[in-house]
């Protein structure tokens, strides 16, 4: 006996028109903007010019000369991340519980919404300036820059996630009699803590390299050896110092997945 199927849902022309308005406006904007990207210089990538040749040659004898050096900036790097993500969660778990439409009202959600907006717009190059203005180079400007900007973004996240959660078990102890903060702590935080801690250890991940930049504004760590080397055309310099950034990324990334691996 054959069994019967139902013939999928056709959907309307309205929607299809719709579909085909948002697709067709992309790929415009693309074609529009390829001028202004100077997409046509993507053959100049692989033209195999001088400088290029230069690169390539350099790039795969990496020179480890400065060995010790670039550990030490690569360490002192991994610390700024590791305490920019943690001032980042400070901010973040108050913020993020603040902005979540189902537990604050719309006159507190709003606010803090446009302020994580504010916090995660602004790059971290511009925070990290603004620090070195207020307490002098060094690694505190850009642990600071890492933590507003990360704190924004993880705010963001962190209330997503928050309004998503079954609203079962904050019923069930609410039913008990709960005030509004036990909750969150017994309701909310055990549901969204798994998710939690993976953004974190992402967010971990991604200011472990955007570390490395903030180095362009004095704040120290393995970016510094790194645009040197790059300023001064030594490649196999600059190819070793990529090599420590990727070992210890890749580290991070798998020290990462072991963490999560065990919480979700």
């Amino acid at each position: 006996m054959a069994l019967e199927t139902n013939p999928p849902p056709k959907r309307g022309l309205g929607e299809r028109a719709f579909d085909l308005a948002i697709w067709g406006g992309l790929a415009l904007l693309l074609i529009v903007g390829a001028r202004s990207a100077d997409i046509a210089k993507m053959s100049d990538v692989f033209a195999g010019g001088e400088n290029m040749r230069q690169l390539g040659t350099e790039f795969v004898r990496p020179n480890f000369a400065d060995y010790k050096l670039y550990i030490t900036d690569m360490w002192l790097t991994i610390q700024m991340a590791l305490w920019g993500t943690t001032l980042a969660l400070i901010i973040a778990v108050p913020f993020g519980l603040a902005a979540s439409r189902n537990i604050t009202p719309v006159w507190v959600q709003q606010p803090v919404r446009r302020l994580l907006d504010l916090l995660r717009s602004v790059p971290d190059l511009v925070i990290g300036a603004i620090f070195v203005v207020a307490v002098g180079l060094g690694p505190f400007a850009g642990v600071m820059a890492l933590a507003v900007n990360t704190g924004g973004v993880l705010g963001k996240l962190f209330s997503e996630a928050v309004e998503a959660i079954d609203r079962a078990p904050v019923e069930g102890v609410r039913a008990t009699g709960a005030a509004p903060l036990q909750e969150i702590v017994w309701g909310v935080l055990p549901q969204v803590a798994p998710l939690w801690t993976s953004y974190a250890l992402y967010r971990f991940e991604a200011n472990a390299r955007s570390a490395t930049v903030l180095s362009l504004i004095g704040a120290g760590g393995i970016g510094q050896p790194l645009f040197d080397s790059i300023n001064s055309f030594a490649f196999d310099q600059t190819s070793a110092i990529v090599i420590v950034i990727l070992i210890a990324v890749s580290g991070i990334d798998l020290l990462s997945q072991a963490i999560r691996s065990r919480l979700l």
